[in-house]
């Protein structure tokens, strides 16, 4: 029976203190009967992992993590203080093999790191508590029904056989932590108050705006008068079929539901009234979604609330890699800066673990919505052995049993590159589409929230499943595969769940901290960077490939003579591909609705694909990433013969009337041409303009006619409201190699009504300005300075912070340091 947790039953004992942990040979003890007293305990946090315990024993090191999967662990809990009589264990996540024994009875075996666990038992009074978390090996070795194909990356092949997160089995994408132990938590219920099961919620929107409440649910408890609230407006219940009660509720006048980029993300209480006391349900948020598959029926866009909206962010990992923590706490660091990033959507991979629905309670708070992939991937799934059919049903249900009304899930996923791996080994489509993807999850999804967009793998459609001109790919053109920046728009990409891997740097307060090491070539380093298994490249090579494209420079002579500078250009250079790509994807006119990064965080400190690095910090890109995902946008397509294009963009809610100002500068300084014009910028539009159309007569801006030497080296665009730069956006003809000058930088520090700032001035294009102020999180970092107008940094107080503000300032063209 699964339980609605927001409930807050009353004889609900969360037994997350007290445990203490036993390590043992595998099957060493065959029950908790044969562990000798004298046996070495350590104390062992629940919810938590076996790693977890150990790291904080001082016997694990996640940095060179030791291999769990040989032995047993032992979770052991002396229950204190309960009267004999029936109860109910409840285990909410058993990672992965478990036994549970109570009073050394054995009353469980769990087989799913993703299923809740419901055990009726009978408590005697000072009883005990066991759970034997069996060595992975012996189950790793099973084979199973015969794999039509094998995939690389993950290690070893049975892990397809055993249900629990791939984490810490991928080589090369991350350490090798194994997740074991309880990892969600544990509970005792006793029999009182009442209980709600089997909730299903569903909030929408009328044509009118009026908000449609649907519930239903089993109701256990004495009541006389039942009754569903929403905000101020109650309805009693019924009973229907199959002892279900329910009641639908029409709210007028509620103010819809929208991703944080597009309007407000507005909440209502849900409460079940009994008898005159309010049970809190949760929250719901009422919003429309819709699949807009474009005018030819190839494209995959999101629509909430008839609104088309061009979905950015990443792809979450996890948290903590040891801990794989499920409590607001952990989440909400990391979340919170996703928002600031303007992200809208984060997508939680089939290669990574199920979040719990403090997860989803946030991001319907910060208005972000969810892609959630089922946890498959890759692998050929025996989905014809009943046994294993039946736990892919019952963890689908928990994950959406947990998260009813949530209005941040939007799309739910049969999980990743099932079809894609398949499809590579030259198999045909009747071999990828199995029954887990195409019949089991769909008829959960079905039941449990039709409300959202139902996929049945990523990437998926065109040609071949993972071809990015239809449906949804995983664009790594730009990017791993080397292409150049123009192949973002000839790949003719509609949605991209993950895109633009690159070995991040980050910045150098966390490798001086935690990787002290010269970059590159040392062991440490290298073992940091991410890489496939079995190339012969990794995504360094990746990010350098690219330094060299885009600024001229032999990265490894770079790294000899002056490795601060290589790692100021690697840092620079991650933002810059990924401003452009953007830019393209979202311009007017572009076949793409939607690309995710991967990925959100690291694992590790170091050069990972993540934009915020292990400790919290953002890295360059992730601030290269803020400029590209603002709700008010401006940026410049270079079309050819066409001339260069201005393309202003407004998400939000409300009309903007601004003045768009461009500017081509001569030595990044004299302008040659300039331009102005007023525009109404609507709610929720897009305007596109000829630059030429701003100048008032032909100028080759772009370059392209090339009737002599070029006369400028960037264009300057701003969107001004009324005095105040809303935005800006810069185009290099010649690229950024031609327009790299040593700018002579002017900063003062300034405090008023809203805190610290930094006011910089130039007197010629600064590229990749970048400060340093500890203690501190700029707004803006990293960015490019044109002369003419200050800009405006703002301090942010982020970590410790000092008592003097203090700090430095960098930029890509000279290698002085202004200090403030």
């Amino acid at each position: 029976m699964a339980i609605f947790r927001g409930l807050g039953n009353r004889g609900d004992r969360p037994l997350n203190s007290g445990w203490h942990m036993v390590v043992s040979d595998a099957g060493q003890f065959a029950s908790p009967a044969d562990i000798p007293a004298a046996q070495k305990r350590i104390a062992a946090p629940v919810p938590g992992t076996v790693a977890q315990a150990l790291e904080a024993g001082g016997r694990f090191d996640r940095t060179a993590p030791v291999a769990l999967e040989h032995r047993d662990f032992w979770y052991l809990l002396e229950l204190s203080g309960e009267a004999p009589g029936p109860a109910r264990l409840v285990f909410e996540g058993l990672a992965a093999i478990a036994e549970v024994y109570l009073n050394g009875q054995r009353v469980l075996d769990s087989r799913s790191q993703f299923a809740t666990n419901d055990v009726p038992v009978s408590l005697a009074g000072n009883d005990t508590l066991a759970i034997a978390f069996r060595a992975l090996a012996p189950h790793l070795k099973a084979t199973g029904p015969r794999a039509k194909w094998r995939p690389q990356m993950i290690t070893p092949p049975g892990m397809r056989m055993v249900r629990a997160t791939l984490l810490g089995h991928m080589p090369g994408w991350c350490p090798e932590v194994h997740a074991i132990g309880p990892w969600r938590p544990v509970h005792l219920l006793r029999e009182g108050g009442v209980e709600v099961d089997s909730l299903r919620v569903s909030a929408g929107l009328s044509a009118e705006g009026d908000g449609l409440l649907s519930v239903s649910f089993r109701f256990a408890g004495r009541a006389k008068d039942l009754r569903i609230q929403c905000g101020e407006t109650t309805m009693p219940v019924t009973i229907g079929a199959s002892d279900r009660l329910s009641a639908a509720l029409r709210i007028e006048g509620v103010t819809p539901w929208w991703p944080h980029t597009h309007g407000p993300s507005k909440l209502y209480p849900l409460s079940l009234v009994v008898d005159g006391r309010q049970l809190p349900l949760g929250r719901v948020g009422f919003r429309n979604i819709e699949l807009d598959c474009g005018a030819d029926g190839r494209g995959f866009g999101i629509a909430i609330n008839g609104v088309p909206v061009f979905c950015r962010g990443a792809v979450w990992t996890t948290s903590d890699i040891v801990n794989l923590p499920g409590g607001r706490t952990a989440y909400e660091p990391w979340l919170r800066l996703a928002q600031a990033a303007g992200m809208n959507m984060i997508r939680i991979g089939g290669t990574m673990a199920y979040e719990s629905a403090d997860f989803f309670e946030l991001c319907d708070e910060l208005g972000i919505m969810v892609w959630q992939d089922f946890m498959f991937a890759n692998f050929d799934y025996p989905a014809s052995d009943p046994d294993f059919a039946d736990l892919v049903r019952r963890e689908a249900e928990n994950l959406l049993g947990a998260i009813q009304g949530s209005p941040s899930l939007t799309v739910l996923c049969g999980g990743s590159e099932i079809y894609q791996q398949a499809a590579m080994m030259g198999l045909p489509e009747r071999v990828w589409a199995g029954p887990v993807t195409e019949e089991i999850l769909p008829s959960v999804y079905e039941d449990y929230r039709p409300d959202v967009i139902y996929v049945p793998n990523t990437p998926f459609g065109g040609a071949m499943p993972f071809s990015p001109n239809e449906g949804i790919t995983h664009y790594y053109g730009v990017g791993a595969y080397c292409r150049p920046l123009e192949d973002a728009r000839r790949a003719e990409v509609r949605f991209s769940a993950e895109s633009l891997a690159f070995a991040q740097v980050p910045e150098q307060v966390t490798l001086d901290a935690h990787l002290p090491v010269p970059p590159v070539h040392h062991p440490d380093w290298k073992g940091r960077v991410p890489r496939d298994r079995g190339a012969s490249w990794d995504f360094e090579d990746v990010r350098d490939h690219y330094l060299q494209d885009l600024y001229g420079l032999d990265p490894a002579r770079l790294r000899r003579e002056d490795p601060m500078r290589y790692l100021d250009f690697s840092r620079a250079v991650t933002s810059e591909v990924s401003e452009a790509t953007y830019a393209e994807w979202r311009r007017p006119g572009s076949t793409c609705k939607g690309a995710l990064v991967w990925t959100l965080q690291d694992l590790l400190p170091g050069p990972g694909w993540g934009v915020v690095d292990s400790t919290g910090l953002p890295k360059p890109v992730w601030h290269g990433l803020r400029r590209a995902f603002r709700p008010i946008q401006l940026m410049f397509s270079d079309e050819g013969t066409n001339g260069l294009y201005l393309h202003a963009i407004n998400d939000t809610a409300e009309a903007l009337d601004v003045t768009l100002d461009v500017s081509a500068l001569r030595e990044g300084a004299h302008p040659v041409v300039s331009g102005r014009r007023d525009l109404e910028l609507g709610a929720r539009s897009q305007v596109s303009l000829a630059v030429t159309d701003i100048f008032g007569a032909f100028f080759d801006t772009a370059y392209a006619f090339r009737f002599g030497p070029p006369a400028h080296d960037v264009t300057v665009g701003r969107m001004l409201l009324g005095d105040l730069e809303m935005v800006s956006a810069f185009h290099f003809p010649r690229g950024r190699a031609a327009a790299m000058h040593a700018a002579s930088l002017g900063a003062e520090l300034g405090e008023d009504a809203d805190g610290a700032f930094i006011a910089l001035a130039t007197d010629r294009l600064a590229q990749s300005v970048s400060l340093t102020v500890p203690g501190y999180l700029p707004d803006d970092n990293w960015f490019h300075l044109a002369p003419g107008r200050k800009k405006i940094a703002r301090l942010h107080p982020f970590g410790e912070r000092p008592e003097r503000i203090e700090g430095e300032i960098r930029q890509l063209g000279a290698s002085s340091v202004i200090h403030i």
